[in-house]
């Protein structure tokens, strides 16, 4: 085995993980109508878990009865009934010696199916650029959503803790705060997102305060021995050619503040985690977070080449390596790579397209970042 880094121990927390390899968060819309997981979510992460993945960050999970969820068939933590639902799934991935991680997620303006309300809410009355996801029973333009008070602001930050909590009693081993892809939080840091003339608009130090505040209150809530992550990305669902206005310096004061938290690791995602992502030249994303946060980094980006994922690593821009599609078509890569075995490519064509609208475990393989 030529992969030593990628099939070395990690200290995460108070965990050790057995490899570097990560299952990414993707969008699932397989929950039950009402937001509870089922039995096709556990069989869809437990074998993940049996592939040899060291960790899995589930899909984003809404966290109230009110503006947060994004897609029909989402999953929540936003109830008992939604926590309870959970623990079945937490305890298959964890029997298979793997951890699992909930992703914490408000759509905020990005948000086109919701049970609970028929408004979104934003920053500012500002709608994202570009459609609804097609595949995902969206369609047309985004609606303006409504700008958030500062009630709204406290209530979302509440939601957020609350879910967390009922993470932890679900058994999940940590948490990850959705700051990336044009969701919520992303809103706020996102300059053309955000024209508020208040304590969270304006300035970059204002636009990220939301962020400052959210992994303070979760700590707070959850204790010290929880893990708490958080993703950051200049990408969007719905802008995937974003880049910050202030490019690498920008990236410097996000991340450079984000490592002053108390926060676990910052998992970053790109188009490509080893291009450069602030112009030619510049650092990498996973990088910048890095060297700027002095937090362990997951990287996300076409990193399923064993090859590609292994040098990233050993030139020290991240710890991790999280997968998506490429563990959408590999569910099992880990051990596949560690034995030599041939990787299939992911097909788009024919993984998610003919099947958008079945439920089936082995149909069911649609995906957004």
């Amino acid at each position: 085995m030529t992969h030593h880094t990628l099939y070395s121990e990690f200290k995460l927390k108070n965990i050790n993980l057995n490899n570097r390899y990560i299952v990414a968060p993707m969008t699932r819309i397989s929950a039950n109508q009402d937001g509870k997981a089922n039995e096709t979510m556990q069989k869809y992460y437990e074998r993940y878990a049996k592939g040899g993945f060291s960790a899995i960050i589930s899909e984003g999970i809404y966290l109230d009865e009110s503006y947060s969820q994004g897609y029909e068939n989402q999953p929540g933590l936003a109830t008992e009934e939604h926590l309870n639902a959970w623990k079945p799934v937490v305890k298959a991935v964890q029997r298979h010696g793997s951890i699992m991680i909930a992703q914490l997620m408000h759509a905020g303006g990005q948000s086109q199916d919701n049970a609970y309300t028929n408004e979104t809410i934003s920053p500012s009355n500002i709608p994202p650029k570009g459609e609804q996801l097609g595949f995902y029973g969206g369609s047309g333009a985004f609606q303006t959503p409504k700008s958030m008070t500062i009630t709204d602001i406290e209530q979302v930050t509440n939601s957020f803790v609350k879910s967390a909590v009922r993470a932890k009693k679900a058994g999940f081993n940590g948490v990850e705060i959705h700051g990336a892809n044009g969701y919520l939080l992303d809103q706020f840091l996102t300059d053309y997102l955000n024209h508020r003339n208040d304590q969270y608009g304006g300035s970059k130090e204002n636009r990220l305060k939301i962020f400052l505040e959210i992994i303070g209150s979760i700590r707070e809530a959850v204790g010290s021995d929880f893990i708490v992550g958080i993703r950051i990305s200049q990408i969007k669902v719905s802008d995937p050619d974003h880049k910050w206005a202030e490019g690498e310096k920008e990236a410097e004061y996000i991340f450079s503040e984000l490592g002053k938290t108390s926060l676990d690791y910052i998992h970053v995602t790109d188009g490509d985690a080893t291009s450069p992502s602030f112009g030619e030249n510049s650092r990498t994303l996973a990088k910048a977070a890095k060297e700027f946060s002095n937090l362990p980094v997951i990287a996300n980006g076409k990193l399923g080449n064993p090859d590609k994922a292994e040098e990233l690593l050993k030139n020290n821009e991240a710890d991790l390596i999280s997968l998506g599609t490429s563990a959408l078509a590999n569910p099992d890569l880990p051990n596949r790579v560690r034995n030599n075995m041939e990787l299939s490519e992911f097909d788009f064509e024919k993984i998610l397209l003919p099947l958008a609208y079945v439920k089936d475990l082995e149909l069911n393989m649609r995906i957004v970042q």
